[in-house]
């Protein structure tokens, strides 16, 4: 222990810490942020930080060498919110093999936007059984 808190954390995961207090309004600064902005905004800053979290998870599952779906952009829709200056969109996707496709929510670089007709690619989400994750176009990191 040193003198002003634990010793070995770095700043990724103490921020980390943060965010997820913030997500669940526990602790000071979920508390906080909760009081200073009002339900609609707080369900914003949740939604932005979820969106975070996916794409961290998704990198992950990448690494682990989880099997991906490829998909077809079929829409896109700006959501007018900003994670670190990257655009928050609504995705309409296509996966192959199936015929209903699949709406998400997620941050996309400014650089690599898809457009309606490019393929993409998916990754099953983990954490709820039917649903995915978006992974980019399977070239660019």
């Amino acid at each position: 222990m040193g003198i002003f808190g634990k010793r070995g954390r770095n700043r990724e995961e103490r921020a980390a810490e943060i965010a997820d207090k913030v997500a669940s309004g526990k602790g000071f600064y979920g508390r906080a942020t909760r009081a200073f902005l009002g339900q609609e905004d707080f369900a914003r800053v949740q939604q932005s930080i979820g969106a975070y979290k996916s794409g961290h998870n998704v990198q992950q599952l990448l690494a682990a060498g989880a099997p991906t779906v490829p998909a077809v952009v079929v829409s896109l829709t700006d959501t007018g919110q900003l994670v670190n200056f990257d655009p928050v969109v609504d995705l309409v996707l296509q996966p192959s093999g199936t015929t209903a496709p699949v709406t998400l929510r997620t941050i996309l670089s400014k650089l690599n936007i898809p457009r309606p007709g490019d393929q993409v690619v998916l990754i099953a989400d983990p954490a709820r059984p039917g649903a995915y994750l978006y992974a980019g176009d399977g070239v660019n990191p």
